[in-house]
């Protein structure tokens, strides 16, 4: 499977929303198909335990949702990864309580379409500097925040880069996915 990292960014990459940029509830029609159109090629989401209890408190609690998003998350195999967490209270939902790198390498020589990595800060800068990570989405709100985690580990050497796809929404956020040059499976040394 392919280990794809998707994330909602400020126009400086800021990642952590401390400020009121993203709303998830408040999206264009047109990005609301382009994320149930990612989601088509999803097999696993894959969450670190806070963003998973942040979705869990969010989304099942839609009722009146017409994007889809809410009945995709329900259906999802979400996967989240926490030494603490021992019942999830989410239906298709596994606890990984291990290793999440050797999770992931797992995953990722398992057959399938993509493992998602959303929000999950830390869980995704491992996986990141780990080298585990086959495609880069971005989407990026007309926002500064200034202050915040990156998309990127502080210090990492962000490797090149090539764009497979943009588009402009007209809400104002701009997607963007990109691959490392080095290709898919370049791995470092985990």
């Amino acid at each position: 499977m392919r280990i794809v990292i998707t994330q909602n960014t400020t126009l400086d990459g800021r990642i952590e929303m401390l400020d009121d940029w993203f709303d998830p509830s408040n999206q264009d029609e047109d990005l609301a198909e382009e994320l149930m159109r990612q989601t088509e090629r999803e097999d696993v989401l894959l969450l670190g335990r806070q963003t998973f209890e942040d979705f869990r408190g969010f989304w099942p609690l839609q009722t009146g949702d017409t994007t889809g998003v809410a009945d995709s998350l329900d259906r999802a195999d979400k996967r989240v990864v926490s030494s603490t967490l021992t019942d999830p209270g989410w239906q298709n939902t596994t606890v990984i309580s291990g290793d999440p790198l050797k999770a992931v390498l797992e995953m990722r020589a398992a057959p399938g379409r993509d493992v998602i990595i959303t929000g999950s800060i830390q869980l995704c800068h491992a996986l990141i500097r780990a080298g585990l990570v086959d495609l880069y989405r971005m989407f990026t709100h007309p926002a500064w925040q200034g202050r915040g985690r990156g998309f990127f580990p502080d210090g990492y050497s962000v490797p090149q880069l090539r764009r497979t796809e943009t588009r402009a929404f007209a809400g104002g956020v701009v997607y963007a996915a990109y691959e490392p040059l080095a290709g898919l499976g370049s791995e470092q040394d985990y």
